[in-house]
């Protein structure tokens, strides 16, 4: 199989995205999870931004990595500095890293227009910067901006300007769809002509995302013969993004069989996406490609009937192999199908006549808008209920919740919460910054001394949707909670006309689903 160098440029390239900024601890860890991974280049940042570019390589340096190379990010010198006087290149220098990477004019236009000197003169810009770097002992890799719009206007000049950079001494010639405008058989059809025309020296690819096709655009040049591929985890990046490596990375080894990372690297892509989506405080988009939550989870229930007999009827691969999982969603959609292959989830076995009942349930809740996709910690309860198996861990007198605004303009929320477990009732306080807030804080208070491990479930998300809105104020509403403790993350739903109430509800089954995990 060919070998494909993969470049992660999450740490520069990713952090151009709107709403993301990385704290320096932040990329030094996303770089621990990419080495980790298995990436054989992480793009650190722009050398000559900011002091805390600056810091990062120092410190990065401290981290021992074992496998990824760290490169530093600049560009061609200016053109009325020598190589010698160029802040950007010493910047990378300064970095101490055993790669560079060089961003270099390659259209005309942008040469002429934004540069402001002669063509001639930006071949000797790219060359003189490319060998300045190699003299100091680095690898040298050269980003051509712009490629692919400057070759469609100028394939002789956009040339010229790779072969000056390989003359140079340049170890790889990236092409970059700056714009993101190209489609893929434009990237494979110009990839191709370059290949053949610089012959051995390495070839790679940079795309982005503006016309939705910055994967298959990666996928199409690595057909046409580049060897090294850039992208960023989760796709995030300028505008509206990078080509994604969690979708490039399998598709090039599971689909095309070319050798990128190990099969139990791989395997990890799942948990590195979801890292890089939460120290990028972002929530993780559901229906992403092979690592998503959404990817491999299936509600339709003749789709749920084939999979039982054959995953490979509605699933192009085992999820496992990327680190991801089967799902099945529990809806009024649902046929009997989805609640056996979550019953066969449970242990439970093949009870078709418990299947029926729970499904008949399930329609019956979500005519009064409960929802259990997100919720599957309430379902796993109420297949207990039904079953008759279900006891509760504690038995409500009553809650209430007080919320009190001072003339100072400070607003102060108490929830009391009164309960019995066994024969022992405890009557507690909390506050929080909302009633829910004092709510959770209560109820985990009062059964903190009974179960102990009530002090690890924290609420990590928490959702309201109106469900009926043409009520008005009298609409019932639903509200869908996210609880994790040191081990997992589970949902919970309530509904009511008072959100109160169904916040309650959802807290509840977050509870009672921790404590009935702990009798199994």
């Amino acid at each position: 199989m060919s070998s494909i160098a993969i470049y992660d440029t999450t740490l520069r390239d990713g952090m151009q995205a709107e709403g993301v900024s990385f704290s320096l601890e932040d990329k030094l860890s996303i770089a621990r999870c990419l080495d980790n991974l298995g990436v054989h280049y992480i793009e650190g940042g722009y050398a000559a931004s900011n002091q805390k570019e600056m810091q990062f390589f120092e410190e990065v340096a401290k981290l021992g990595l074992s496998h990824a190379k760290i490169a530093a990010f600049g560009s061609t010198r200016r053109a009325d500095r020598t190589v010698q006087d160029d802040a950007s290149l010493n910047s990378i220098l300064a970095c101490k890293t055993p790669a560079a990477t060089l961003v270099g004019k390659t259209w005309d236009l942008h040469v002429t227009t934004v540069l402001g000197c002669s063509l001639d003169d930006n071949l000797t810009i790219c060359a003189d910067s490319i060998r300045y770097l190699k003299g100091k002992g680095m690898e040298a890799i050269f980003d051509a901006e712009h490629f692919f719009d400057g070759y469609k206007e100028n394939p002789e000049y956009a040339l010229k300007v790779l072969a000056a950079a390989a003359e140079a001494g340049a170890d790889a010639l990236v092409l970059c769809d700056t714009n993101g405008g190209s489609l893929p058989e434009q990237v494979f059809e110009i990839t191709g002509a370059v290949c053949k025309a610089l012959g051995p020296v390495t070839i790679g690819i940079h795309t982005h995302n503006d016309v939705d096709c910055a994967t298959a655009s990666s996928l199409a040049a690595i057909r046409a013969g580049a060897r090294h591929v850039q992208g960023t985890i989760n796709g995030i990046g300028e505008r509206t993004g990078n080509a994604n490596l969690c979708a490039v990375v399998p598709n090039l080894t599971l689909k095309m069989g070319y050798e990128t990372l190990t099969p139990e690297k791989i395997k990890m892509l799942t948990e590195v996406s979801r890292f890089v989506f939460e120290v990028a405080n972002m929530a993780p988009v559901m229906n992403l490609p092979y690592v998503g939550e959404s990817a491999f989870a299936h509600k339709a229930g003749l789709h749920v009937d084939a999979l039982r007999k054959s995953k490979r009827t509605y699933e192009h691969i085992d999820p496992a192999l990327v680190g991801n999982e089967r799902r099945f969603l529990i809806s009024e959609l649902s046929g009997k199908s989805n609640i056996l292959a979550e019953l066969e989830k449970a242990k439970i076995g093949q009870d078709k006549a418990l299947a029926k009942k729970v499904l008949a349930r399930v329609q019956e809740l979500e005519n009064e808008g409960y929802q259990f996709e997100a919720a599957t910690a309430s379902f796993d309860l109420l297949v207990k209920k039904i079953m008759g198996t279900f006891k509760p861990s504690f038995e409500l007198i009553k809650y209430h919740v007080d919320v009190e605004k001072r003339k100072t303009g400070e607003l102060v929320t108490e929830a009391t919460v009164k309960l019995k477990v066994g024969e022992e009732i405890e009557h507690v306080v909390g506050e929080g910054d909302g009633p829910v807030n004092a709510l959770d804080a209560a109820l985990r208070k009062s059964l903190e001394i009974f179960y102990p491990s009530i002090r690890d479930v924290h609420l990590f998300d928490y959702k309201v949707r109106v469900v009926n809105a043409k009520e008005g104020t009298a609409a019932r509403v639903r509200v869908v909670i996210e609880s994790r403790d040191k081990h997992a993350i589970w949902g919970t739903v309530g509904v009511s006309e008072n959100v109160i109430e169904a916040s309650w509800l959802a807290l509840v089954d977050s509870v009672e689903y921790k404590l009935q995990q702990l009798q199994i």
